[in-house]
């Protein structure tokens, strides 16, 4: 800043350079209350209300990459002219009360040393882009703790503050408030004393807020502050078998035809028996015509199902069927008008993990106090838990524990999770997933851009680890066919498509409706997807990858595979219970796409009975084969093992080059070997569906990967100053009944 004297120096209300009028942005213009109006000896011009706010300056120097001089004026003079070149919405503008309460709220933490210079700087710089709540801000990017905030709220606000950690209420009193109202507003009733209700919130509430809690209880009470993590737990606790039961049973008790809760149902146990029935008794009279009628049959299902893949991927080969999102248009998203977007992490086992994941999910560009982020955790998973809780996350990130019950799979997790999400959006991401920093902005965009009832925007899938060596070379062959031509192809052309298992966001509100995933479904995401086209939605692809880890292993692959062939299987029997509504829901294209998409699976499990009689055959010559095989059928049956081949082959090229991924494309030219692979996870799964068909077989993940260790921010934790440098430990809500009762 220059040290010159700024009287003699032209002044705003002289007027604002036209080239200056929107050099910075809105919300630095009035957070910061600043305003860039002229240039004088090759240095800009900036009215300021602290001309000597050396924080102030470094801001204005770093956005405008030139000199700048800040000259004194008033705050009216310089709000009339942020207002002239940014007509203010009312909605968007900081209130008078509102900055008061921020400029208090910074007086305190400066003044006690609690937060630097530099971490003031950047939750304002966060401030100014979100409008979002500055101590939300500090205590998000861990300047602050969240104890500490509380206490400083509780000083602004002449609240009583209290613990809640181990602390353990009366259940009756504590649902005194409807669990909707306790979740949205974070206050749950505590104690009563003397007719008045003590009620924990983590934010001192509106008044509109608290006019939904003087209805809701219809009795006198008192606020009392908490830390918001702690409160949260305890909102779970005391509601967690009203979320279980919900998370479990809801889908079966309100559409018991769309749950995968019967394996299959007395019709379709009688059709299948029918059949086989009717085969074994055909093949006891006639073996020949038998085996002939199976060949056929089968033969036709494969070039079907050929045809429809080949088709999909010549249409999405060199096109982009997916909404592409610029770079250019991410950045000129308001931040102020983002909403609250869940992130929804399941784990199981997975400890190890935990640190990696929160560092992919601390790089997201999305501001920190509007995410809302739910690490889902089996309640017996008590080393997850643990590493969790050692972690000190930070109040955007929530543990919670799912009760132990069956079954005890990803979806019933996820609904839990539903249940508690704040978000207006939502997404599933996995342990491994590295989704891209801007993948929640690109999906935001996406969903303004379709129209209303596309609720689900799709992201892409493939892996990191892709050159590890064969088999996760195959696994990304087969996931860039998928994701780059497959999935947009059936987007395009209006037909259902089966989700990918993460990195799928929802409107919230339309996913709460349809009661969530089907937690008795092992492939989960496929069910919902034809559930949510059957329900009149749609699905859109969005040109973002979220890379996930390959399996590298065989074994640890074949558990996973088998647990997808077993859920297509559920999938296909829970849709097909009743195929003329089906047929009328989604339309003659939907219906014939569904099931040629779901015989994938059924084409697996009949590769390697063909493959032991054409080996047979060439070894024994057995003419009982050959008669299987009349000139109709041996045609058939040729071209398939060309087409067959062929098209298995190719797909996996093509999507490897339309994904870019050219060192991959010679490794595709082995892909039958992979296929005999899938063909006998295939089958583990349809065993497993007789057997046991809940059972969710658990993936292992970062199995060769060495520790992460968490840099949030470059700290490696959200820890902060404690709270007695400046603040008396606050009280625990039994010390002060016990005091006011006295």
């Amino acid at each position: 800043m220059s040290a010159a004297p700024t009287r003699s120096l032209p002044r705003l209300t002289g007027g604002v350079e036209p080239c200056l009028e929107h050099a910075l942005p809105e919300g630095i213009c009035r957070t910061f209350r600043v305003m860039p109006y002229g240039l004088h000896q090759g240095r800009v011009l900036v009215a300021a209300t602290d001309a000597d706010d050396t924080i102030t300056e470094h801001v204005v120097t770093e956005r405008l990459d030139r000199p700048v001089t800040l000259v004194r004026h008033t705050a009216a003079e310089i709000i009339e002219a942020v207002d002239e070149a940014y007509p203010p919405v009312e909605a968007e503008v900081e209130s008078p009360q509102a900055r008061r309460a921020r400029m208090q709220m910074t007086q305190m933490l400066t003044r006690s040393g609690l937060v630097t210079a530099a971490e003031l700087q950047r939750a304002m710089l966060e401030y100014a882009r979100t409008g979002d709540p500055l101590g939300d801000i500090l205590v998000s990017h861990g300047s602050l703790s969240e104890d500490v905030l509380v206490a400083a709220l509780s000083e602004m606000h002449q609240l009583q503050r209290v613990g809640l950690a181990g602390f353990e209420p009366d259940y009756e009193i504590a649902r005194r408030l409807p669990e909707r109202v306790a979740r949205t507003l974070q206050a749950l009733p505590v104690a009563e004393h003397e007719g008045e209700v003590l009620i924990a919130v983590a934010r001192p509430l509106s008044p509109e807020d608290a006019r939904t809690v003087d209805e809701a209880l219809e009795q006198p009470w008192r606020q009392l502050l908490a830390n918001r993590s702690d409160l949260d737990q305890l909102v779970q606790r005391i509601h967690s078998h009203h979320y279980t039961e919900v998370a479990t049973g809801f889908l079966a008790r309100t559409a018991p035809a769309s749950s995968a809760h019967v394996v299959a149902t007395p019709a379709q146990r009688s059709v299948l028996l029918a059949l086989v029935v009717a085969a074994v008794v055909c093949a006891v009279f006639r073996p020949a015509g038998t085996a002939t009628a199976v060949v056929a049959v089968a033969s036709v299902l494969y070039l079907l199902v050929s045809v429809h893949r080949i088709r999909l991927s010549l249409q999405a080969l060199g096109s982009r069927l997916e909404t592409d999102v610029s770079v250019a248009e991410v950045a000129a998203l308001d931040e102020r008008t983002l909403p609250v977007y869940t992130i929804l992490v399941p784990l199981y086992r997975e400890a190890d993990i935990v640190p990696r994941l929160l560092r992919d999910l601390d790089a997201l560009d999305y501001p920190r106090s509007r995410l809302d982020i739910k690490l889902l955790c089996e309640a017996d998973d008590l080393e997850t838990i643990d590493q969790v809780v050692a972690l000190a996350l930070p109040p955007h990130i929530h543990l919670v524990v799912v009760p132990d019950s069956q079954p005890k799979t990803k979806p019933k997790a996820c609904n839990y999770g539903l249940q508690l999400a704040t978000g207006t959006f939502c997404v599933i991401y996995d342990a491994e997933d590295r989704p891209d920093p801007d993948q929640l902005k690109k999906a935001l965009i996406a969903f303004d851009r379709a129209t209303d009832d596309v609720v689900c925007i799709q992201a892409k899938l493939n892996y990191y680890n892709q050159d590890q060596n064969l088999l996760t070379s195959w696994f990304a062959n087969e996931y860039s066919m998928q994701f780059d031509l497959v999935l947009p192809a059936l987007g395009a052309s209006g037909s259902p498509i089966p989700l990918g298992g993460s990195s799928n966001h929802f409107k919230t509100a339309v996913l709460r409706e349809l009661g969530g995933w089907d937690p008795f479904n092992v492939t989960e995401d496929a069910d919902l997807g034809i559930r949510l086209h059957r329900e009149g939605y749609r699905t859109a692809m969005v040109d973002s990858t979220t890379l996930e880890e390959a399996n590298s292993h065989v074994g640890n692959w074949v558990r996973q595979r088998s647990r997808w062939s077993k859920g297509h299987l559920q999938t296909w029997l829970v849709h097909m219970r009743h195929p003329a509504q089906l047929l009328r829901q989604v339309g003659p294209r939907g219906f014939v796409s569904f099931n040629l998409t779901m015989a994938t699976t059924l084409v697996l499990l009949m590769n390697p009975l063909f493959w032991t009689l054409t080996t047979a055959y060439l070894l024994t010559r057995w003419s009982v084969i050959q008669d299987a095989f009349p000139t109709p059928v041996l045609c058939i049956a040729s071209v398939m093992l060309v087409v067959g081949n062929f098209t298995f082959v190719y797909l996996n090229v093509a999507g490897s080059l339309q994904r870019g991924d050219f060192g991959l494309t010679r490794i595709a030219l082995l892909s039958p070997i992979y296929w005999g692979l899938m063909s006998y996870a295939a089958w583990r799964g349809l065993l497993q569906l007789f057997t046991n068909p809940f059972y969710w077989e658990k993936t292992e993940h970062g199995l060769d990967e060495p520790e992460v260790r968490p840099a949030l921010d470059g700290r490696g934790s959200h820890e902060s100053a404690p709270v007695h440098q400046t603040y008396e430990a606050h009280e625990t809500l039994g010390a002060y009944a016990s005091r006011v009762s006295a």
